[in-house]
C-alpha cells in the first residue's frame, strides 16, 4: 500500500526540469506574455542620481570603497579648494606640500614659502640691471630721434623765417625806393656775427638757405643756417675780386648741403643780397680732403683748377655722409652779376 505524501510538503522536482520558485516568489499574473524578461541598463538620469549620492567609503563617488562623495563636478570643487588651501599655506599649485617638520605652524609655513635673502637680492639686482638697460635703450632711441628728426624740423623752420624775413625786409626797401640798410662800419664786412645778409639757392637741388656772417657751430651751422667764413678772412660776393666760402651741414639741424655731391661742372649757384643776383657756374669739386686743409678757401683756392684771381664761390660740408671725417668741397666760378630790380636771373626762373 502507498501511503499519501504530505498535504504540506513540496513536490519533488523532476530530472530536466526547472527548480520550483525560490521562497517568498509571488508570481505577476498580470505578465502574460512569454518572451523573456530583459535586464536593460539603468538610463543617464538614473545614473547621474547614482553619481550624486552620498558614498560609503569607496573609491569614484557613492560606490563602496571610499573617496571623493559625490560627482564629478563635486570631485573638481573638492580639489579647487584643497589647491586654494595649498596655496595659502605656502604650499605649490599642484598640491605638493612644502615638507615641513611635524607640528609647524602657520609662522613656520609662512617662513618656509618666502623666498631667502640672496634669492631676493639677486631678484632686486637682476630687476635693476634691466630697468636700467631698458632706460638707456630709450635715451638712445630719443637722441637718435632728435639727432636726424627734430633738428631738421627746428634747422628748416629757422632757415625759412630767416630766408622770409630778408625777402620781405629787400622787397620793402625796393617797394619804397629806399636804399637798403647800410652795413655796420663796425662790424666785419659790415654785419654781426650771426647776421643774414644773403641768401643761396641750388637751383639742381631745390635749396634756398639763409648765409649768416661767421661759422659758429650753435649761433649759425646749428641753426639750419649757411655760414660764410671769416676766419680766415674770404671775400664777399660784391668784392672785385676774391673766394666767396661758405659752410653748412650735410646731415642734421636742417642739412641744407644734404646732396652738393650730386653738384657737376655747369651747374649753377645764385647768391642774392639785398641789391643784385650773383650767378655763379660749378667748375670743379674735391669729394675728400683734410678737414685741416683751409688751402680749399684760399683767394685762389689751390686744387680748384683756377689760374689766377677771380671772382669765386667755394662750397664745404662734412664727409663722408653721417660723419664728419672729411670735407666735401665744390667750387664755381662768377658768370652773372644782375641788379634784383631787375628780377630773377634764368637759373632761377627755370627752377620755378
Amino acid at each position: 500500500m502507498y501511503a499519501d505524501p504530505a498535504p504540506d510538503a513540496a513536490p519533488a522536482s523532476q530530472p530536466g526540469l526547472p527548480a520550483g520558485p525560490e521562497p517568498g516568489y509571488e508570481p505577476d499574473f498580470r505578465d502574460r506574455t512569454a518572451e523573456l524578461a530583459v535586464v536593460r541598463p539603468p538610463g543617464r538620469a538614473a545614473r547621474r542620481a547614482a553619481a550624486a549620492a552620498p558614498g560609503d567609503g569607496t573609491p569614484g563617488g557613492g560606490t563602496p570603497g571610499g573617496g571623493t562623495p559625490g560627482g564629478r563636478a563635486a570631485r573638481r570643487k573638492a580639489l579647487q579648494e584643497e589647491q586654494k588651501g595649498a596655496r595659502r599655506r605656502g604650499k605649490p599649485r599642484t598640491g605638493a606640500a612644502v615638507e615641513l617638520p611635524p607640528g609647524a605652524g602657520r609662522a613656520a609655513r609662512r617662513k618656509a614659502a618666502k623666498p631667502s635673502t640672496k634669492a631676493r637680492v639677486i631678484t632686486g639686482v637682476a630687476t635693476g640691471i634691466g630697468e636700467l638697460a631698458m632706460t638707456a635703450g630709450l635715451v638712445m632711441v630719443l637722441f637718435v630721434v632728435y639727432t636726424t628728426w627734430w633738428t631738421n624740423v627746428v634747422g628748416h623752420r629757422n632757415a625759412n623765417r630767416e630766408a622770409d624775413s630778408l625777402q620781405d625786409q629787400w622787397d620793402q626797401s625796393q617797394k619804397d625806393g629806399a636804399p637798403p640798410p647800410a652795413p655796420d662800419p663796425r662790424q666785419p664786412d659790415g654785419f654781426a656775427p650771426g647776421a643774414g645778409f644773403a641768401l643761396l639757392y641750388i637751383p639742381k637741388l631745390g635749396v634756398r638757405v639763409p648765409v649768416a656772417q661767421g661759422t659758429d657751430k650753435q649761433k649759425v651751422l646749428d641753426k639750419g643756417l649757411a655760414g660764410h667764413y671769416t676766419d680766415p678772412k674770404t671775400a664777399m660776393p660784391w668784392d672785385n675780386q676774391g673766394n666767396f666760402a661758405v659752410a653748412a651741414h650735410r646731415n642734421t639741424h636742417g642739412e641744407p648741403f644734404r646732396y652738393i655731391n650730386k653738384l657737376v661742372a655747369g651747374d649753377k649757384l645764385v647768391v642774392e643780397t639785398s641789391t643784385t643776383y650773383y650767378t655763379y657756374v660749378v667748375t670743379n669739386t674735391l669729394p675728400e680732403t683734410s678737414p685741416k686743409d683751409i688751402a680749399v678757401i684760399d683767394p685762389v683756392p689751390k686744387k680748384s683748377g683756377f689760374k689766377g684771381p677771380g671772382r669765386y664761390i667755394t662750397l664745404t660740408t662734412c664727409t663722408p655722409d653721417g660723419h664728419s671725417t672729411y670735407r666735401l668741397i665744390v667750387w664755381g666760378q662768377l658768370q652773372e652779376e644782375r641788379p634784383r630790380k631787375d628780377g630773377k636771373p634764368d637759373a632761377l626762373v627755370k627752377d620755378t
